[in-house]
């Protein structure tokens, strides 16, 4: 490619090059042009944000009220909230995960615990979600636990602990993330 672009005809022009880039052209431009971003971005941002904003005003806007006191609640709870202890298992093609979370006055449903770990080799991240089990001894907090394949080392995967409400934007409505160290 380098070589078209300084092979120029007598004109100075690099005639492979600009054959090149008009091909080129012709091949992305429907893909990079404004009529399908506007389509794009009307289909999978515009019509569910504005879906979503029906749905929170409607019936006297008790959704977004249940949205409001949920995220007060997090402000207030999530400080507090930590990790207990951690167990892995490995075998039979899998790594077992087990947590304890101390939720600190929070409700459960208020918050997804996950397993996250890297994309590898450009994909997307792993995103595990960890199921609650049991509530611990004493109260205040549960158990979680998830399976993943041992495909990749069990030093991969973290677990975390993200804000979690139905219909809320995560994370652009709630931002925090607590990583277990």
């Amino acid at each position: 490619m380098v070589p078209e672009f300084y092979a120029r005809d007598s004109n100075g022009i690099p005639a492979a090059w600009v054959a090149r880039v008009r091909e080129s052209m012709g091949r992305l431009t429907p893909r990079f042009s404004a009529n399908r971003t506007v389509r794009e971005y009307t289909e999978k941002y515009y019509l569910p944000a504005s879906a979503a904003y029906r749905e929170r005003a409607s019936g006297e806007s008790a959704m977004a009220v249940r949205l409001l006191n949920w995220r007060r609640a997090l402000e207030q709870g999530w400080p507090d909230l930590r990790f207990g202890g951690v167990k892995v298992e490995s075998g039979g093609g899998r790594h077992a995960f087990e947590v304890q979370v101390y939720l600190a006055g929070l409700e459960p449903e208020a918050i997804r615990v996950e397993l996250y770990a890297e994309g590898t080799g450009g994909e997307a991240p792993i995103r595990q979600e960890m199921v609650r089990d049991q509530q611990l001894a004493g109260g205040g907090g549960y158990h979680y636990s998830a399976e993943v394949p041992s495909d990749r080392p069990a030093a991969d995967y973290t677990p975390r602990i993200v804000p979690w409400f139905p219909g809320a934007s995560i994370p652009l409505e709630a931002t925090q993330i607590l990583w277990q160290r």
